[in-house]
């Protein structure tokens, strides 16, 4: 059947016209999105951060609400309550001791106050960089204030970066707290969120894949926050209390350094064995001090072997480099809250991506058997044919 012209140039009218307001829809729906991305994105690391630790707490939260006798809204509170006296106080101790050090050490190299041991003869001798960090430790020795002068202005930009980490300490704090609270909210509204994210992931992958997606990313978010990051953080609390009572310097700088290797899945006792040694030989303790705080420290280095049991550590099956990756990342663009973010996230990115790729091998795997399947069902009707 063969249209007249006015037919299609009436269809043409008609499909540019239909093709004009999809156009002109998806325009408004792209500008609503990118709106609605400007507005929330300097919140954007909080809420992120506030949803992780409402996924990771909620079953001690619904442990809370039973014995409660129902009560979601009191479990919620009384969780935020106990998070900001176990975890907040301590992190804001160990933070203004972070901040102090690093800003009494710019203070000490700007007015040459620092002192520098002389450097060992042997260290000329390490291969490929031993002569050259002899010379600049030397030259640190004799004359420290030239060696800053002649590393103009590379110095005064790390001065400037160390004072601005500093500053934002303070920052991240409140972000933290900002975080537990908006967490204890979600929790006390738990099951529609729970229904709400099923819904989500249903939407995108379908009903029977949307609740296996949701289901995975649960568990992964749980795991990681719970048996990395939530195992490093506690331990790193523990230990930097631990230097703090006992005198040792740069407490916060030692703690900051555990939460890293304990996230690393590096053992902390890297850095409390050397904490002893110093405590031995350069502190002046008396014996039972002395003994006290070696005990202290020894048993906080090895408090990752009861924590990971207790917060389901064994069960992490995201390789430890893409965590570690994740958190200096989120490190690097959002400061200390990004670091739990970033973990979080790339880890379950990297679950949910091998999981599309399981389901992919899975459905390609039954289609060529299906093909098996058909062919020999049909190779001896061909056989007799013949």
């Amino acid at each position: 059947m063969k249209l007249d012209r006015p037919t299609v140039g009436a269809l043409e009218r008609r499909g540019s016209s239909e093709l004009l307001e999809v156009l002109i829809r998806a325009g408004v729906i792209l500008a609503m999105v990118m709106l609605c991305y400007q507005v929330f994105a300097p919140f954007l690391t909080l809420m992120t951060w506030a949803l992780i630790l409402a996924v990771g707490l909620y079953p001690l939260q619904q442990a809370a609400t039973r014995r409660m006798g129902g009560r979601d809204g009191l479990a919620a509170t009384l969780l935020v309550i106990l998070g900001i006296a176990l975890l907040i106080v301590p992190t804001a101790i160990l933070m203004s001791s972070l901040g102090d050090s690093i800003q009494q050490l710019v203070h000490d190299v700007q007015n040459n106050e620092v002192t520098i041991p002389a450097p060992p003869d042997a260290v000329a001798s390490w291969p490929i960089i031993g002569e050259k960090l002899h010379t600049i430790w030397a030259q640190a020795y004799t004359d420290l204030p030239s060696l800053v002068q002649s590393m103009q202005p590379k110095m005064g930009e790390l001065a400037k970066g160390a004072l601005g980490f500093v500053a934002s300490i303070g920052g991240g704090l409140l972000q933290f707290l900002a975080a537990l609270v908006i967490a204890g909210i979600v929790m006390a509204f738990g099951e529609a969120g729970t229904r709400g994210a099923v819904a989500i992931f249903g939407r995108i992958a379908g009903d029977e894949r949307g609740v296996e997606l949701a289901t995975l990313a649960t568990a992964t978010i749980r795991a990681v926050a719970q048996g990395v990051i939530g195992v490093a953080f506690i331990q790193a609390i523990i230990i930097g209390l631990c230097l703090l009572v006992a005198g040792v310097p740069w407490a916060g700088v030692l703690a900051l350094i555990v939460l890293v290797l304990g996230i690393a899945q590096v053992p902390a006792l890297i850095v409390t064995l050397p904490a002893i040694g110093w405590i031995w030989w350069r502190a002046d303790y008396a014996n039972v001090q002395a003994i006290i705080y070696t005990v202290l420290l020894f048993v906080s280095g090895m408090a990752d072997n009861v924590l990971k049991p207790l917060m389901l550590g064994r069960g992490v099956k995201v390789p430890m480099p893409v965590i570690l990756l994740g958190a200096l990342g989120g490190m690097a663009a959002a400061g200390i809250l990004g670091m739990f973010v970033g973990a979080t996230l790339l880890a379950l990115g990297y679950e949910l991506f091998v999981g599309w790729i399981a389901v992919r091998r899975e459905a390609t795997s039954i289609a060529i058997a299906g093909d098996l399947a058909t062919e020999e069902a049909i190779q001896p009707k061909i056989s007799a044919g013949v």
